[in-house]
């Protein structure tokens, strides 16, 4: 039987009605949320520095609107809003239910927790060793704990950091009775979780074609129908914006990955395998996933605060735009010496002008120091008194204000037999030990192309030049210090041109901002699509990032507004539901 699995929130700050639409729009079985990212650990180690709750106290606000009827029509409830502080989270839900006169079993999930780590910490991506002191660091568990908890009996279940797919794998595992050797199913599964754990981005937020997006306003938030052998159909409920279709759900899938191996704690899922049919309005059929064993380590997500940082932004308008920058400079130096801070970063993005009129360029000016005074007010004041002594048109974005502490994100690993997770459901603790799946583990496949190597292509030479975007959407995103960028097109005869033309060298030329840093390119075919991985674009992750698109959120739409030579028999993209 079919296990509909609808979620309620992409990140801490998502819609806060989100979780009353999905219970009362329609007939689902499980309630899932997510509400942690690799930043917002860091905030919730700020919260719980100044006295605060370690955990997503928006998470309690929606469950005083629905945990009545979650409980009368035994809908379950799975969030990892526990965040640092599981336990009191899952306290908070049960004096919440004490107080609206509900009995309800509140369980919650820990041992992602790793503090304090026993030896260094290695950085997965550069190898080196952390020489800080870390605030937080947590392993991300996989869908079992979960699965155990619903077994139990819980209601509602509360965990800090696991993987975005354990909210749906987990409950999967429950209800079809997966077990560790079904790698298929569970990969499906995280394929799924992966689909709808950022809500409407699955439903047509944030989506390339958002002109074929009716209603975007009221979008609707994504459910999964799961199935037995892991399949699914994505879907929303009735009568809500937005928009399921075989792009929406292929712009999900491209978001935030490496290679088409989804390395996960449950499962390995080959997106290299994912079949995508449209099969009916707003319905999307996932099918094919194959999976293979889990990697026997767990990824764990390390945050040290890095120092204080500063960000002055000041708009430079009309003629000269890189002379004014170069002035503006010069005189906030004069004041504050560069070289006196740790990190300074200068970034001049230009806007295009109005017909006829004026262009804009905003230059932004961020320092970073571990003394909060020299990043402070000593800096941003010395910004504001050039102005009336320097460049003409001066005006600024941001008042002088005092410096603020930034953290560092620092991805690493952990055998996942020394992470033991343990689920505690109406006072009853229970230990889930670490099962090893069947099947050794493949090797990691390298990039497509090596960096600095591809050539040109044999894409074929001439036709109109216009932008990539009225033939290929994107979606782009960050995984700590790297951006990935996946580009997909609706037609075999598009991807056949599209895999030639857009090579690693010919990305570099479309996007300088990508100089000379290490760059992967994979294929996945079956998607139509190209996935781009550019490792350090971000320096040391968005808490520390001083760029405007910390987090490359639009570096795919950067790279779709390149003009570029595009052969007269690849036709602008088509609605793909029509």
């Amino acid at each position: 039987m079919t296990l509909r699995i609808a979620n309620c929130s992409g990140f801490y700050g998502d819609r806060l009605s989100a979780a009353r639409e999905m219970v009362e729009g329609g007939p689902i079985d499980v309630l899932t949320g997510d509400w942690l990212a690799e930043l917002t650990m860091m905030i919730l180690a700020g919260n719980r520095l100044k006295g605060r709750p370690g955990y997503a106290r928006t998470f309690l606000t929606q469950m005083e609107q629905v945990l009545g009827t979650c409980l009368d029509r035994g809908i379950k409830v799975v969030s990892n809003a526990g965040g640092l502080d599981p336990r009191a989270c899952a306290e908070a839900v049960s004096e919440l239910a004490g107080r609206l006169g509900l009995r309800a079993s509140v369980a919650h999930v820990t041992g992602d927790d790793l503090m304090p780590l026993r030896g260094p910490v290695v950085d997965a991506d550069t190898g080196e060793t952390l020489a800080a002191a870390p605030i937080t660091a947590n392993a991300y568990l996989g869908g079992r704990p979960i699965a155990v908890a619903l077994e139990h009996g819980a209601d509602v279940v509360v965990t800090g950091r696991v993987t975005d797919a354990a909210l749906v794998t987990g409950p999967g595992m429950w209800w079809h009775g997966w077990e560790p050797g079904d790698l298929d199913a569970l990969a499906g599964s995280v394929v799924a979780g992966h689909i709808i754990e950022c809500g409407c981005q699955a439903t047509g937020g944030n989506y390339a074609f958002f002109g074929e997006v009716p209603d975007l306003a009221h979008c609707g938030f994504p459910i999964a129908e799961l199935r037995a052998d892991g399949s699914c159909v994505i879907t929303k409920h009735p009568g809500t914006g937005g928009l399921v279709s075989v792009g929406t759900v292929t712009a999900q899938l491209l978001y935030e990955i490496g290679s088409p191996r989804y390395l996960g704690p449950d499962a390995t899922a080959r997106f290299d395998t994912i079949r995508l049919e449209q099969e009916g309005p707003d319905r999307v059929l996932v099918s094919g996933v194959r999976g293979e064993a889990p990697p026997a380590t767990l990824k764990v997500a390390v945050n040290h605060l890095g120092g204080y940082r500063n960000t002055m932004t000041l708009v430079l308008t009309g003629l000269g735009v890189e002379d004014k920058a170069r002035v503006a400079q010069e005189a906030v130096w004069a004041r504050v010496p560069r070289e006196s801070f740790d990190e300074v970063h200068v970034e001049l993005t230009p806007m295009l002008p109005p017909a006829g009129g004026a262009g804009t360029a905003l230059l932004r000016i961020t320092v970073m120091d571990a003394d909060k005074g020299k990043a402070g007010r000593a800096f941003s004041s010395a910004v504001v008194e050039t102005g009336l002594a320097g460049y003409p048109g001066f005006y600024g974005l941001t008042p002088p204000g005092d410096a603020s502490p930034y953290g560092v994100y620092t991805p690493s690993s952990v055998a996942a037999d020394a992470v033991r997770a343990v689920v505690t459901v109406d006072g009853t603790r229970i230990e889930v030990p670490h099962v090893a799946a069947p099947g050794d583990e493949a090797p990691e496949p390298a990039g497509q192309e090596e960096p600095g190597r591809a050539g040109a292509g044999d894409a074929p030479a001439g036709g109109p030049v216009r932008p990539l975007g009225t033939v290929a959407g994107a979606r782009s995103g960050d995984k700590g210090g790297n951006a990935n960028l996946g580009v997909w097109v609706r037609t075999a005869e598009q991807y056949a041109w599209l895999s030639s033309f857009l090579t690693v060298d010919r990305l570099r030329e479309l996007l300088p901002e990508t100089g000379d840093l290490p760059i992967e390119r994979f294929a996945l075919p079956n998607l139509l699509a190209l996935n781009f991985v550019v490792r350090g674009l971000l320096g040391r992750g968005v808490a520390a990032s001083p760029l405007l698109d910390a987090q490359a959120k639009a570096l795919g739409e950067r790279l779709r507004a390149v003009a570029v030579p595009i052969p007269p028999f690849i036709d602008a993209p088509k609605n793909d539901i029509s």
